[in-house]
């Protein structure tokens, strides 16, 4: 769970109508990020563009080690001989 400081907590109302003094506070890295809630929840998370860049190499580093993992897994299967022919797959289904 994310945790957001009193002053990272900004209404949809007061967003549009100071989205440029939000903005600049993002760039300016015054602040880490904005929540904007609607109805006192947060709905969106305002982040400059480096620290989205930031989290999207991230995300795509986990993803792809997630996919070796899979794919070592599926090897050692094969070794093992933890496997059975397409032919047996097919007739269960």
């Amino acid at each position: 769970m994310v945790l957001y400081a009193t002053n990272e907590l900004i209404p949809s109302s007061e967003m549009a109508k100071k989205f440029g003094s939000y903005l600049g506070q993002i760039k300016e890295h015054s602040v880490e990020k904005l929540a904007i809630l609607k109805n006192n929840k947060v709905e969106a998370v305002m982040i400059s563009k480096d620290e989205y860049e930031k989290m999207s190499e991230a995300l795509k580093f986990v993803e792809a080690n997630e996919m070796l993992k899979s794919i070592s897994l599926g090897l050692d299967d094969v070794k093992s001989g933890r496997v059975q022919p397409i032919e047996k797959l097919w007739d269960e289904l």
